[in-house]
């Protein structure tokens, strides 16, 4: 039995914080997981600017109302789900991820969640597991699934190299030559192929 495991931002959506950088003229945000590669500490510097610019959750779901899912993306899913059970695992939040799961037919997503004051700063976040994407295919793996994942991003390594078969799919030229042993894609036709090929 097959479950394959997508990461969210990069591979299905654009990436929020790169987005909202954009939208709040606040180029250091910019900074994602491709680039730091210790979630914690990303985190935690994300926050901290947000206090020092006196923005909140508010302002990044303004945002996130304005982000579309990346050309051709819903059909891939569309397709991936006709024929396997998907699940979403990511490092986003739920306070930020809703409005995109409605855009992608709502599929199923395993995220982390934000502590969120009364004047809408965010004053923490809280993950799911430690080592979410990880942690998540190894409980699959153990209740008799074969996993198949894909992402872009550092975060997404654990997940990939621990599943049955797995994939890079949009990751910077840094990435790809950094895992050379990892097939990359960066086509939708060419990622579901890979994963029909890999359930064979």
């Amino acid at each position: 039995m097959y479950i394959t495991c997508l990461d969210l931002e990069g591979v299905l959506v654009p990436e929020i914080w790169i987005a909202f950088a954009k939208e709040s003229g606040i180029p250091e945000l910019k900074k994602t997981t491709r680039d730091e590669p210790d979630y914690d500490k990303l985190m935690t510097w994300r926050l901290g600017v947000l206090k020092e610019h006196g923005l909140g959750l508010k302002e990044i779901q303004q945002t996130i109302a304005k982000i579309d899912p990346l050309p051709g993306a819903k059909e891939f899913l569309d397709e991936l789900r006709s024929i396997c059970q998907v699940i979403i695992i990511s490092d986003t939040f739920i306070q930020f991820a809703k409005p995109l799961m409605e855009k992608l037919g709502m599929p199923t997503i395993f995220c982390n969640s934000l502590e969120v004051a009364e004047n809408g700063e965010i004053t923490d976040y809280k993950m799911r597991i430690e080592n979410s994407k990880y942690s998540t295919v190894r409980a699959l793996q153990s209740i008799g699934y074969d996993t198949i994942a894909s992402g872009d991003s550092y975060n997404d390594l654990g997940m990939i190299q621990a599943s049955k078969a797995g994939f890079l799919f949009k990751s910077p030229d840094s990435i790809k030559a950094e895992y050379p042993q990892l097939p990359a894609f960066d086509e939708y036709d060419d990622l579901l192929d890979a994963i029909k090929k890999a359930m064979v």
